[in-house]
């Protein structure tokens, strides 16, 4: 009876110890945990902003073609064009000045205003095109304010 309490005892003891040695990490696993997270992270932002700047850029291309429709649509129906967006959101060509992706407000759109007169029955000239306000560069390289 005294050689199985020893033996069940040795066993505990034997077992405790393994647990205590196997109870965490090393630093050098921790180590090799972080340094693969970080190479991650090296391979992952980039990625990760370059998909927000294309998303966008193609935001930018369809507020423009929105805006430089409803431009070419009210020029043609009221034979004058536009003398501000407002115009077109008052006559219901838009329903609101969109935000430019780029600057964040709805105010930095930069209009052109031409003297010349696109069809033969438009009447006075007005807003003719339509830019973004931002100064950055596009994954063209050329400035958002040209596109």
């Amino acid at each position: 009876m005294l050689f199985g309490r020893v033996s069940l005892r040795l066993q505990e003891d034997n077992l405790n110890r393994i647990r205590k040695q196997d109870a965490g990490f090393t630093l050098m696993e921790l180590m090799i945990v972080m340094m693969i997270i970080g190479i991650l992270m090296l391979i992952a932002v980039p990625r990760f902003t370059g998909a927000i700047k294309m998303a966008r850029e193609a935001v930018l291309k369809e507020d423009l073609h929105v805006m430089r429709t409803a431009i070419d649509s009210y020029t043609i129906d009221k034979q004058k064009a536009p003398q501000t967006l407002e115009d077109l959101i008052a006559d219901g060509y838009l329903r609101e000045v969109p935000v430019d992706p780029f600057t964040q407000t709805k105010d930095s759109w930069v209009t052109e205003t031409g003297d010349a007169l696109h069809s033969m029955d438009q009447m006075e000239p007005g807003i003719d095109d339509v830019h973004s306000g931002s100064q950055e560069l596009g994954s063209d390289e050329q400035p958002y304010s040209t596109w």
